[in-house]
């Protein structure tokens, strides 16, 4: 009986050796500091060794609004009704019926030493125009656009390819039914918006008129989380502009889905204008809410520490 007691107890510390283990060893960061942050090489979310990316990427962030991690706290809610107009809608009763309708799933959360995503960001400069990066841009695994840049007609420099589209409804346009839509919800009735456009189509205002329809899958519907929004207000732009603005947005997002990151199409052309690539007019990139400044001098951060690619055009 002693023998069967000792083997009985060597079991149960080798069975509870191998749960610890497993526990250990499924978690990212540990993974991470053993195998490293993905299987491309030079990977962005392997964040050792510089004290600056350190303090601004947090690789436990979530992207991504779901049932699961939709509740908001009191402080988050607040700050992110304040961000364009505040409205009394049941912020509650509205993410029931949203996820309801999309689909409910931690997208991307597959990271590890197997995975090698390249993912090209292509923003709306001027800078693009004669630039000759669509091959480049559409070799990507993933080409996220952003707003209503258009594709047709401006295939050479652009590219066609077009799996991720992020907007919100005073810029939405129609999409593929290939193309996932990216919502980024800047206040609760962007969140009833995108309800209406696949239901009742009855919303067609916001504080501007807005599309009440428009063409997309709503099995590829994401939306962003409102902590993201203020994780990267506060911890990439310390609270420089109101809100951050799309194209930078876009930028953190694809930091925490990709392993690597190219960027196209941002900052102004090469005599120093900001403008469109399908437009002519031109403006300065300080204006409305944003710092675009401050916004670009942190894109050209990450370009010069190797986290992202970032193409002039010029």
């Amino acid at each position: 009986m002693p023998c069967s007691g000792a083997k009985r107890t060597r079991y149960i510390i080798l069975s509870v050796s191998v749960v610890i283990c497993v526990f250990i060893f499924s978690r990212p960061s540990v993974q991470r500091l053993l195998f490293g942050a993905c299987a491309c090489g030079q990977c962005v979310s392997d964040i050792a060794h510089d004290t600056w990316f350190q303090k601004r990427y947090d690789p436990y962030a979530q992207p991504l609004l779901t049932k699961k991690n939709c509740i908001l706290s009191n402080a988050l809610y607040w700050w992110w009704q304040k961000l364009q107009y505040k409205s009394r809608v049941n912020y509650n009763a509205v993410t029931e019926m949203l996820f309801g309708i999309f689909p409910n799933e931690e997208d991307y959360s597959d990271a590890g030493p197997g995975r090698c995503r390249t993912c090209a960001v292509v923003g709306n400069s001027g800078n693009l125009k004669g630039s000759h990066y669509g091959a480049l841009i559409d070799a990507h695994d993933l080409v996220i656009r952003i707003n209503k840049g258009p594709t047709e007609g401006f295939e050479r420099d652009v590219g066609s390819k077009t799996s991720h589209r992020i907007i919100y409804p005073e810029s939405a346009v129609d999409m593929d039914n290939s193309t996932h839509l990216v919502l980024i919800p800047f206040k609760t009735v962007d969140l009833q918006w995108l309800i209406s456009v696949f239901t009742t189509k009855h919303i067609d205002r916001t504080y501007v008129p807005v599309k009440p329809s428009i063409k997309a899958n709503r099995d590829k519907v994401m939306i962003l989380h409102p902590g993201f929004l203020k994780y990267i207000q506060e911890r990439w732009l310390q609270k420089h502009g109101r809100y951050p603005s799309t194209g930078f947005i876009t930028l953190i997002f694809a930091l925490h889905i990709c392993d690597q990151v190219s960027v196209f199409g941002f900052g102004a052309d090469e005599n120093g204008n900001w403008h469109h690539y399908f437009e002519q007019n031109k403006h300065h990139h300080n204006t409305g809410n944003h710092g675009g400044s401050y916004e670009y001098s942190i894109a050209l951060k990450l370009h010069e520490k190797k986290r992202i690619h970032l193409y002039k055009g010029w």
